[in-house]
Parts: C-alpha cells; sequence; structure tokens
C-alpha cells in the first residue's frame, strides 16, 4: 500500500536524539544550567542548517533496515496472484476444472476480476465452485499474512526509537539534568514498545504459518517471502447497480433457496465493502494526513528548540498507532471485497468483515 507516513519515519527521531545525546555528552555544564530538554536539544544547533541538515543525517542513516526486522527470506510469494495459483495447485482435482474454465477465466480469477467469469459456468463445469473458495481462502490467508507482517515493521521502527529517547534520558539523569521518576515513565513506555513488538511478532508468524497451510506447504517450507505492504486501494469500485447485475447472474443458476441466500449474503457483503472501505479511506487519506501535519510541525518545533525530543517521539508515537490502524483497514477492505466477489459466484460466508473487528479477518474466517 501507499506509504501515507513516508515523509518523515522514526529515523528523524532516532537522528534528533543521537545530536542530542552528543550535546549531553559533551557539555554537561551548559545542561545543568538550562532547561532540560532545551539543553539536548541545542545540539541541533551545530548543523547550520538546522532542519534541513538533520534530514539529510536521516537519508545518509536511514537506509538500514531497523534492527529488529526479521531478514524476508523464505518461499517467495509476492502478490495475490501468485498465492491463489499456489492455493489450486495441490487440489488434484481442480487440475481438470481450471482447463475446462479456459486460460482467460483463470487469469481473471488471479486478477481479482471475478465479476468478469460467466456465471453460466457454476452449472456447466462441475467443481467450479471449488475453485473459487480455494482463491478466497488463499487470498484472505495471503492478506492477513502480509499485513501482520507491515505491523512488525511499523512497530520495529517504533521501538528503535523509543529505545533511542530512552537512552538519551539515561544520560540526562546522569548529568543530575532528570529526575528518576521522570525516566521511569520513558522506560514503561520503552517497555511497552518491547511488548507490543513481541505480539506483532507472534502473530504475524501465527499468519505466515497459516498461509503456510493454506497453500499445502508446510513440511515443504518454514518461511514465505512476502512483500512489505498490502495493495494500495482501489481507485474505483464496482456500484451497486453494476453488482447488481452480477447478482442477478449467479441468482439465475441457482434453485429458489440459493437465490434468497445469494441476495441475503450480497446485502451484507456489500455493506461490508463499502464500510470498510470508506474507514480505510477516511484513515489513509484525512487521519494519517492530520498526523503527518502535526509531526512535521513538531519536527520544526524541535528545531526551534520549542518542543522536547520526548515530545516529538509522543507525537510520532500517536502517528505510528494510526498507521497500525490504517493497515488493518486497508486489510479488513480487501477481506471484505473478497467476500463480495465469492458470494457473487456462489459462496456462502456465514460471517462477515465488520470496520475496526478485533483482528479484521477472524469474523470472516469463522465461516470458512
Amino acid at each position: 500500500m501507499k506509504n501515507p507516513l513516508s515523509k518523515h519515519g522514526p529515523s528523524v527521531l532516532v537522528a534528533a536524539v543521537v545530536l542530542s545525546m552528543t550535546a549531553v555528552a559533551g557539555a554537561q555544564t551548559a545542561v545543568e544550567q538550562s532547561s532540560d530538554w532545551k539543553a539536548a536539544n541545542e545540539a541541533v544547533g551545530q548543523f547550520k542548517r538546522g532542519h534541513a541538515d538533520l534530514l539529510k543525517w536521516e537519508a545518509a542513516n536511514g537506509a538500514e533496515a531497523p534492527k529488529h526486522a526479521a531478514a524476508s527470506t523464505g518461499f517467495p510469494v509476492p502478490s495475490l496472484e501468485v498465492a491463489t495459483r499456489l492455493a489450486w495447485r495441490p487440489h488434484l482435482e481442480l487440475q481438470k476444472v481450471l482447463p475446462r474454465l479456459g486460460e482467460a477465466n483463470v487469469d481473471r480469477i488471479v486478477q481479482g476480476r471475478w465479476q468478469e467469469v460467466d456465471a453460466r459456468h457454476q452449472r456447466r463445469i462441475e467443481g467450479v465452485d471449488e475453485v473459487f473458495e480455494v482463491a478466497a481462502e488463499a487470498r484472505r490467508a495471503w492478506l492477513r499474512a502480509v499485513a501482520a507482517k507491515q505491523s512488525v515493521r511499523l512497530q520495529s521502527a517504533s521501538l528503535e526509537a523509543a529505545e533511542a529517547a530512552t537512552e538519551l534520558g539515561r544520560r540526562m539523569v546522569k548529568v543530575g539534568n532528570w529526575s528518576a521518576y521522570q525516566q521511569s515513565r520513558v522506560e514503561l513506555g520503552l517497555a511497552s514498545e518491547r511488548r507490543a513488538l513481541q505480539q506483532a511478532t507472534v502473530a504475524a508468524r501465527l499468519a505466515e504459518r497459516t498461509l503456510l497451510h493454506t497453500l499445502q506447504l508446510n513440511g515443504v517450507h518454514e518461511r514465505l517471502a512476502l512483500p512489505d505492504t498490502l495493495p494500495d486501494l482501489p481507485k474505483r469500485t464496482l456500484s451497486p447497480a453494476e453488482l447488481n447485475t452480477e447478482l442477478a447472474e449467479i441468482q439465475a443458476q441457482l434453485p429458489r433457496v440459493g437465490q434468497w441466500k445469494a441476495e441475503a449474503n450480497f446485502g451484507q457483503a456489500l455493506a461490508s465493502r463499502d464500510a470498510t472501505l470508506s474507514v480505510a479511506r477516511g484513515l489513509r487519506d484525512d487521519v494519517m494526513a492530520q498526523r503527518n501535519l502535526i509531526v512535521d510541525e513538531s519536527v520544526l518545533q524541535y528545531n526551534g528548540m520549542l518542543k522536547s525530543v520526548w515530545e516529538l517521539l509522543t507525537e510520532m508515537q500517536a502517528r505510528a498507532q494510526s498507521q497500525r490502524e490504517t493497515i488493518d483497514a486497508v486489510r479488513d477492505y480487501w477481506l471484505a471485497d473478497t467476500d463480495l466477489m465469492w458470494v457473487l459466484q456462489g459462496g456462502e460466508p456465514t460471517a462477515f468483515v465488520s470496520p475496526g473487528g478485533a483482528a479484521g479477518g477472524e469474523a470472516a474466517a469463522a465461516g470458512h
């Protein structure tokens, strides 16, 4: 997905903290005679162009991945298309069905253009429903695994910034310009960041193992190489009128009871897709825009010695939390979109994704 906070990441804070630690270590007397954070912030003054040079420092030092991030090695599953094809492979009965669908239809399915597959194939080709069901399961597992990995990367960067700020606080305590009480609050924040990274890492590993199992690669591969980000939100989605046309086509292939179920499932799936898309766009376009503005202004205020490094850390942590919510919301949209596509091919999920759900997809998974 498009990174909504790419302008100034945690490396800006790390750079600021490194410079502040230099000031604390080299000018203890100055620290003791002035306010806590202001003296530390004066380190930025050694750069003639202030914030511009700080960003130059970031560019030179920000290329390294966070030290807590796991190396992306393993069997490559770089896209939803690859995941779908891999999921079909171990189902021997589908190897007879896919050729009957034709290469063009198979391509439409792996590319997520399910509405372009003629609904009459549901009656004409035995086993086509399983083609879609396996594809839907693979898409869900891949989306959850990639979202979980993306969250780990974000949390790793957040922890790195917290570690740097905590180290600055420890040095401030050593020169007598910070109390143990003040430092204890920073230490608690660091402990919280570490715990969050542990939780995110465990969740990512579980999601990866689920994907391995879904693709029936467990026992063959230990790890998967997944992309760093989810697909971006679509610029356009099918309108309710277009989708209703697709619904009518699939209903024509079903018995009366199946028609009622399809209509009921369609209403829930469409509501879920629209709600998750609205939430995801709101977070990406509105909330993250405001968070970026606040952090950008905080960096400038820090550079002007109007804000402390810990205040800057607080704003960056708030922005990181908003990005975590954005990742979850984008994942939820794609999960809801998958359910809607499946319903329009006769699928019957028993639960749907709700915006802001516990793990965004467990509810949907319960019905599959």
